[in-house]
């Protein structure tokens, strides 16, 4: 924690890649972990037309498939219950080949981690207006 109320987060960001071997993809969801609170939280908007217009043959339904496990994994359901936050957090940040992969992690400082992820899913994941 900082002097002034903040504490340092880690977040990513969670990507759709329809097509592994053209390596496009589309951001659909925030994953924030602050340590000091012991706060893991992740956010998904998957812009399912976005991905059709990006891959038209995209298995939709797997999409959300994968979207429903990563967001058990981060309530710590089934095999993740035996995990802390934060070993969850970087379980799930771990790279992968698969349809969903998370990306780069960043850091930052914050006073309020459930307006941050808020904040970043607008910034990063939802269409720009």
């Amino acid at each position: 924690m900082t002097g002034d109320g903040r504490d340092t987060f880690e977040y990513a960001l969670l990507r759709v890649v329809p097509d592994i071997e053209r390596g496009e993809l589309v951001n659909v969801g925030v994953l924030l972990y602050c340590r000091h609170r012991e706060h893991l939280d992740a956010r998904v908007a998957p812009d399912l037309e976005r991905l059709r217009a990006l891959h038209p043959g995209v298995d939709l339904d797997a999409v959300r498939d994968a979207v429903d496990a990563w967001e058990r994994a981060v309530r710590g359901e089934g095999p993740a219950a035996v995990l802390s936050p934060g070993e969850r957090f970087r379980w799930l940040t771990a790279p992968r080949s698969t349809v969903l992969q998370p990306g780069p992690v960043h850091t930052g400082l914050t006073a309020d981690p459930d307006a941050e992820i808020d904040r970043l899913v607008a910034r990063l994941v939802r269409p720009a207006s």
